[in-house]
């Protein structure tokens, strides 16, 4: 029970209720980026399920379909970067194929795992009555075809026809999370989850998980408030947040929460090495002290990268001169995955270092602080384009420089 889940101290604590029938129906898992909530709240729709008492080598039907992520008892629903960790599950897979080494089955399910857990989000019970049903289901059906050539039990195709599967296998991937799925959970899923929870399970517990509930607009937090205060019997609700603070009082008086908390850097890298079984050495490539620094490597555009366009963009606005947004946005990949406009307005922080030495730069500081919090939401609530969004960025900031008399320059000069 849990023992996929590493270095977090809530296992002990969902063991504990768990078997002593005190789970709640409703429940929280808040903490950082990559600390294990999403994993940790598929282990425990499986544990909830378990026919047998939820060990974790447990083989009856349950938990091998809660184990392939093909149970219909889950839903998931919510916005997430997953192409990241399908990139890095696609490396693990070729490597322990290549070298055809006793990892190799734990590589195919990891991979198995990482696709589903974006595949999940496209259930049609969350798009009915939606036109992009329609238009993303060739793109899963390809998806679904390739998996089933990897699925266990099957000889993994050797050398470049593997490497060809997973190639497309991403770009797929990478063509759903782009194009179909919301930045934010709309209402029109909140309302289809409340119509699958009213619905008799066919056995078992239905557990539904909402990640990232903090990036939901006012109307979708509504929608679940309502579920939340008349929960369906037999269901579990799972909610996971980076920031709990961004969710509604009322929604948090209703769930029990459990902490994650960040990992050491020794723990971080015990992870990067038991899960995708990476070794510097072995690889010839960095050493990774976080879990985040290791899926970023997979970018298309690296954080440095990015870092370096937020602070040229300071940069102009600071000297009274406006951005060049399209090369921004070019040299970002049009922010695409999403991961990257974060990591924009985290090196647009960065470059505000310098202004914190006085008080009228730390005011000034703190009003830029404001409209980065802003702009971040407008692109991953609100669904605003990326560079909209910086256009308004870089006047309201234009803005902040003339009302201060070009404070920023001294930032610029630090």
């Amino acid at each position: 029970m849990f023992d996929n889940i590493l270095n977090q101290s809530a296992t002990s604590l969902l063991k504990e209720d768990i078997r002593r029938g005190r789970f709640p129906g409703s429940v929280l898992f808040s903490g950082p980026a990559s600390s294990g909530k999403l994993s940790c709240a598929l282990e425990t729709a499986r544990v909830l399920s378990c026919e047998k008492g939820g060990a974790w080598d447990c083989g009856c039907r349950s938990c091998m379909q809660h184990k392939a992520m093909v149970s219909q008892n889950v839903l998931v629903v919510g916005a997430g970067n997953r192409t990241l960790e399908i990139a890095a599950a696609k490396m693990t897979l070729l490597s322990q194929s290549l070298q055809n080494t006793r990892h190799l089955e734990a590589a195919r399910f990891l991979y198995l795992r990482a696709v589903r857990k974006l595949t999940v989000r496209f259930s049609p019970v969350l798009w009915e009555g939606e036109d992009k049903l329609s238009k993303f289901a060739p793109l899963l059906q390809a998806v679904d075809e390739n998996l089933e050539l990897l699925q266990p039990g099957r000889v993994i195709p050797d050398g470049d026809s593997l490497e060809k599967i997973l190639d497309e296998v991403e770009k797929n991937c990478g063509k759903l999370e782009s194009s179909f799925l919301y930045d934010s959970v709309p209402v029109s899923q909140i309302r289809n989850c409340s119509a699958w929870a009213h619905l008799k399970a066919g056995g078992g517990r239905k557990v539904l998980i909402i990640e990232n509930a903090d990036l939901m607009a006012e109307s979708a937090r509504n929608a679940l408030l309502k579920i939340l205060e008349e929960p369906p019997e037999d269901v579990v609700f799972i909610l996971t947040t980076k920031r709990k603070s961004s969710l509604l009082p009322t929604i948090l008086s209703r769930v029990r929460t459990y902490a994650f908390f960040e990992r050491t850097p020794e723990q971080q890298k015990n992870v990067i090495s038991r899960v995708f079984h990476y070794e510097a050495a072995l690889h010839s490539g960095a050493e990774y002290e976080s879990i985040t620094g290791f899926l970023q490597s997979f970018l298309k555009v690296k954080p440095e990268a990015v870092k370096l366009c937020a602070l040229e963009f300071f940069k102009s606005v600071a000297g009274g001169r406006v951005p060049d947004i399209p090369q921004t946005v070019s040299s970002c990949a049009s922010f695409e995955p999403r991961v990257l406009f974060d990591i924009f307005i985290q090196g647009f922080i960065e470059a505000l270092d310098g202004l914190k030495h006085s008080a009228a730069g730390a005011e000034s500081s703190f009003q830029v602080l404001q409209l980065l919090k802003k702009a971040l939401s407008s692109v991953t609530v609100f669904n605003q384009s990326p560079a909209s969004c910086l256009e308004e960025l870089a006047r309201s900031v234009m803005q902040v420089q003339y009302c201060n008399s070009g404070i920023f320059r001294s930032a610029v000069n630090e």
